[in-house]
């Protein structure tokens, strides 16, 4: 583990760090903030996943999570949303390839040789949190569109892994959506049936616990209507009598804006289910 990067941020640090991924087969950067009460002993973490085009930088300088994480005790770990570098396969558009891992195991050529963000999240990067930095066992997930989609299937697929999730603007049923059906068929192939592990909505109505579980959703959001579709996951949910608090929130976009006016609320979510 390489530190690339430290600063002093509300009484803690933010750091980003390089580390080589056994996983992904590539170095891979992750930021990590450690609250001020880190300094007196372990604290829970807070996994952070991002969207498309993104890396660890968009969440750590836009979002404004650093204020409420100091003032909650938790840290947050923010991965970068693929694998890297020179070897790794990409293709010309945004929404595949570097920058667009979905968080899911390809299986496909040329992706599967690097593309397992999947176990890296569920595994790896946790493996290295913990050994590396003064964070305790207790594990919390949350993430924007791409990302909401990676923080919603890994809590619903990995019982006992995290104490709570919650999602902005969460891509809920990438496989009736053309994000979703266009990752899922290159990553994972044109049989349906595999893309389902990694479809929230297909997931929940089977899920082993019942995590405290809550979305944002902005009404404004210029792709509720083709990528979105978080009602979806509601009708899904509602069927399987598992308790989802979705927030459609007026006025709103899929912007960082909107994550920085509510990030505060999710970190007191989480944070609240952490320390019970």
């Amino acid at each position: 583990m390489e530190r690339i990067e430290h600063r002093a941020c509300f009484g803690g640090w933010q750091d980003v760090y390089r580390h080589r991924s056994a996983v992904l087969g590539c170095d891979m950067t992750l930021a990590i903030y450690l609250p001020p009460q880190a300094q007196d002993g372990p604290v829970p973490v807070l996994y952070w996943l991002s969207g498309l085009t993104c890396s660890e930088q968009n969440f750590i300088t836009k979002a404004g999570a650093q204020r409420y994480a100091a003032e909650h005790g938790v840290a947050i770990v923010c991965p970068d949303t693929s694998p890297r570098g020179d070897g790794v396969a990409d293709a010309d558009s945004y929404d595949l390839g570097k920058g667009a891992g979905f968080y899911v195991n390809a299986t496909q050529a040329p992706w599967a040789a690097h593309y397992r963000m999947f176990d890296y999240v569920a595994d790896e990067l946790p493996g290295l949190v913990e050994t590396h930095f003064p964070v305790t066992g207790a594990r919390a997930i949350s993430g924007h569109s791409m990302g909401g989609h990676g923080a919603l299937v890994l809590a619903l697929s990995k019982p006992g892994r995290y104490r709570s999730v919650s999602a902005f603007s969460p891509i809920v049923a990438p496989s009736a959506v053309p994000w979703g059906q266009k990752a899922f068929a290159a990553y994972l192939g044109e049989d349906r049936a595999a893309w389902a592990q990694y479809d929230a909505s297909q997931l929940i109505g089977a899920a082993a616990d019942q995590l405290p579980m809550l979305i944002d959703q902005g009404e404004s959001d210029e792709f509720l209507g083709a990528q979105l579709q978080p009602w979806r996951l509601k009708e899904a949910a509602d069927a399987a009598g598992y308790p989802v608090y979705l927030r459609m929130q007026p006025g709103y976009d899929h912007s960082y804006y909107f994550i920085a006016s509510f990030i505060g609320e999710h970190i007191a979510h989480h944070a609240a289910a952490l320390k019970a």
